[in-house]
């Protein structure tokens, strides 16, 4: 949603927050921790072009999830997870028409990040049903799927139904 106005993020929160919040799912804002707080999100994720964590947490609270994207480096990761980061973001993994990617990571960073630091990882970038339990078998504690759930040739339901299954079998062996 970058192309989209804050009023039209507006509109599209009101309806969701209670829809995802009901179903215990939380609601995070990519890139404007003024306009989660403002809306009432339960966090905001940062790129290392946005906000810097700091002020993002400043924003948000201390009691908001705060995300932020590390690409492909050990080092940004670490610096986030000592400040405080919810959690740390690496990608992309896969080729991706959801945005330009600025550098492709390697499942062996999840890999290293699991047997390392506590604080949770997302996988971004590319990932569908058919490319994602390389990922979650390296370590990844979360996936970032929005192609991968709306591109879905089968609709989103279908692709929830399937990615449900891969994390159980990839979880299995």
């Amino acid at each position: 949603m970058k192309d989209q106005s804050s009023d039209d993020i507006r509109r599209a929160a009101e309806k969701l927050i209670p829809i995802a919040q009901a179903n215990d799912v939380a609601f995070l804002l990519n890139d404007d921790p003024e306009l989660a707080k403002s809306i009432g999100a339960d966090g905001v994720h940062v790129g290392q072009d946005d906000t810097p964590y700091k002020a993002a947490r400043a924003i948000v609270g201390e009691d908001a999830i705060v995300g932020v994207t590390c690409h492909d480096s050990r080092h940004l990761a670490m610096l986030a997870a000592e400040s405080g980061a919810n959690y740390v973001a690496f990608g992309a993994f896969y080729p991706t028409e959801t945005k330009v990617a600025k550098t492709s990571a390697a499942p062996e960073i999840l890999q290293w990040w699991s047997t390392m630091v506590e604080t949770p990882s997302v996988a971004i970038g590319g990932i569908t049903v058919d490319n994602a339990a390389p990922l979650i078998k390296s370590g990844a504690d979360f996936l970032a799927v929005s192609g991968g759930i709306w591109n879905y040739s089968e609709g989103p339901d279908k692709a929830v139904a399937e990615f449900n299954r891969v994390i159980e079998l990839a979880v299995a062996t």
